[in-house]
């Protein structure tokens, strides 16, 4: 059965799953302008006719699946780590420390803005930007809406999802995203979450 590129991650099968693990790694052998769906098919060893009717539109539809299960895996990741947070700033805290840390930690996006920063770059901006704010809502907004109306925990996960993405592409010499005590600092700083919470 063919998958639609948003189709939940969790859903696809042992060979869509080795197929955009090779997507992955063409990506990476060979940039995302120059590896083609044979490329795929060979790392995989899927034939071409298989992959076409799992992933109908060939690399675009590839490349969009593999978006979608790059971001499905690491909002799972963020969510695992915001449990169990018992108050608001707590959680904003263990959202950001892991979502700017798992930015930092991904190889194969560091390998990506190395070779292909211009492509990579407008994933996190024009392209992007609003798909990535659309998705943290998705997963963050209800968790945030245990401490604030909903209006107000949409709005705050869109303003700290694009500034995670702007201090992931351009650090501070002030705060450090990847520790909990400068995060809580810039967030007390800049963010009232006594007057939120109220």
């Amino acid at each position: 059965m063919a998958i639609s590129a948003t189709a939940n991650p969790a859903s696809f099968t042992e060979v869509e799953t080795r197929v955009l693990d090779a997507t992955k790694l063409a990506i990476e052998k060979w940039g995302v302008s120059r590896f083609t769906v044979a490329d795929v098919c060979d790392l995989s060893n899927v034939s071409r006719a298989t992959v076409y009717r799992m992933f109908p539109g060939g690399k675009e539809v590839l490349l969009e699946a593999l978006h979608v299960r790059s971001l499905d895996e690491f909002f799972t990741t963020l969510l695992a780590r915001a449990e169990g947070a018992k108050s608001l700033e707590d959680l904003l805290v263990r959202c950001i420390v892991s979502a700017t840390t798992e930015l930092r930690n991904d190889q194969h996006l560091a390998m990506m803005l190395a070779t292909e920063p211009g492509t990579t770059l407008m994933q996190f901006t024009i392209d992007g930007l609003s798909r990535i704010v659309r998705v943290a809502a998705s997963y963050l907004a209800p968790l945030v809406a245990d401490f604030l109306p909903k209006r107000e925990a949409d709005a705050l996960v869109e303003v700290l999802a694009r500034l995670v993405i702007s201090y992931f592409l351009t650090p501070s010499d002030r705060f450090d995203f990847t520790n909990e005590a400068s995060t809580a600092k810039f967030l007390n700083a800049h963010i009232n979450i006594h007057v939120l919470t109220k």
